[in-house]
């Protein structure tokens, strides 16, 4: 398989499966036993936490995506909670429970462990530091199941970053690519203040964003072989079948 085809077979089920866990109940349950309150003080403080304990405005910055209005209430609200290592680390429990419960029993979890720390791997950093935090996270050896969730969220956290990149790079800011992406009114549900259409000129550029975005990511999927590249999407398909 060629490298940019695999990206193409790969990336919207590594996205979508990822999402499933963030705006599931059940993660959210997590972060209320753990003594955060309702709300996305669990989201914001868990996902964001491999940042340190960082200013809003570092936080608002390397996430992007997110208005500030919420990325401000749900830091604010998850600070006095834990700390930032305590509260990654949680939600990096709450990525390998969910896994547990949602990846398939036949899917094959070793082979995938195996080729998805290879890409981790094969990744530079620079310039992406919301990913370097998460490989940076401990993933642990005995629980296969809940270490291939937390691969797919490391994966997810290097497009995201590389998505948020190649947005800048084509001309657009991450407000003005949420509200081509979703729609003003659906952007304003994301943190975005009085989200007003964007200029006509401007929307193909998110297009050209996505392509740049591919190419970011060419270099991990280098690492691995034609052959192994087809096992990977196979591989992605059968774990993010549910």
């Amino acid at each position: 398989m060629e490298i940019l085809d695999c990206i193409a077979a790969v990336a919207r089920p590594l996205h979508d499966f990822g999402d499933e866990f963030m705006s599931d109940e059940t993660t959210a349950a997590v972060g209320l036993r753990a003594g955060f309150p309702p709300g996305r003080g669990f989201y914001c403080r868990g996902r964001f936490g491999v940042l340190g304990e960082a200013p809003i405005p570092v936080v608002q910055a390397v996430q992007g995506f997110l208005g500030p209005d919420l990325i401000t209430a749900g830091w604010l609200a998850g600070r006095s909670v834990m700390p930032a290592e305590e509260a990654a680390a949680c939600y990096a429990e709450a990525v390998r429970e969910w896994g547990r419960a949602h990846i398939p029993s036949d899917a094959d979890v070793e082979h995938f462990n195996r080729l998805a720390q290879q890409l981790i791997d094969a990744a530079d950093a620079d310039a992406l530091p919301l990913f370097a935090g998460w490989s940076a996270q401990p993933c642990p050896a005995d629980d296969p199941v809940g270490a291939a969730m937390q691969r797919v969220h490391v994966l997810r956290e290097h497009r995201g970053s590389c998505h948020l990149a190649a947005v800048r790079l084509s001309g657009l800011s991450a407000r003005d690519a949420m509200i081509i992406n979703l729609g003003a009114e659906q952007a304003g549900r994301y943190g975005w203040p009085d989200p007003r259409p964007v200029a006509a000129p401007l929307v193909p550029r998110r297009k050209r964003a996505e392509h740049l975005t591919d190419e970011l990511q060419a270099p991990l999927y280098a690492s691995l072989t034609g052959r192994q590249r087809a096992e990977f999407a196979r591989l992605v398909t059968e774990l993010t079948a549910s």
